[in-house]
């Protein structure tokens, strides 16, 4: 079942969500989160790094910030305005570890330029748990890469025997 929203009423899919009379000092509202989405990809569609991933995947850009725009309220406000899935999307990319860091920073100086200090800190640490968490989907996360390298290939894990936890 789909999360209520902090008012606690179920928006039906895809319509509008009203503004919350009073969220904590740390969630922005859907305004803010709009004005984040819309600055963040203005500066990510010219970034020497990120631009040439997004002008050669996106093909509709008004689409596409209205996506995340949902996806950030999903996140962020627990809207469930949202009905994606980002690891699938960012799959055929081919990104590495480079990109994510690129992102982030992006994102970070973004944030802080448009939310308070106190929401920026929350959704850039917010965007840091959703970055580990695509690296380790698209296994480009390094620390994990190298662990793996180092045991093999394989699972060696073997819950019969008591064995660890497999990477």
């Amino acid at each position: 079942a789909a999360a209520a929203t902090h008012t606690g009423a179920m928006p039906a899919p895809g319509s509008p969500i009203p503004p919350a009379p009073e969220l904590p000092p740390h969630l922005p509202d859907e305004a803010a989160i709009t004005r984040l989405v819309h600055a963040f990809y203005a500066r990510a569609r010219t970034d020497w790094l990120l631009g040439p991933v997004f002008e050669a995947t996106v093909h509709d850009w008004p689409a596409h910030l209205d996506t995340l725009v949902r996806f950030w309220s999903s996140v962020l406000l627990r809207t469930a305005r949202y009905r994606g899935n980002p690891m699938a999307a960012h799959r055929p990319l081919e990104l590495g570890e480079a990109h994510f860091a690129r992102w982030l920073a992006l994102w970070d100086a973004t944030a802080r330029e448009v939310l308070t200090p106190e929401q920026a800190r929350h959704v850039f640490q917010t965007a840091q748990r959703i970055g580990q968490s695509l690296r380790i989907g698209l296994e480009i996360d390094p620390l994990r890469r190298e662990r793996r390298q180092a045991l093999g290939p394989g699972c060696t894990h073997d819950p019969a025997r008591g064995g660890g936890q497999s990477t």
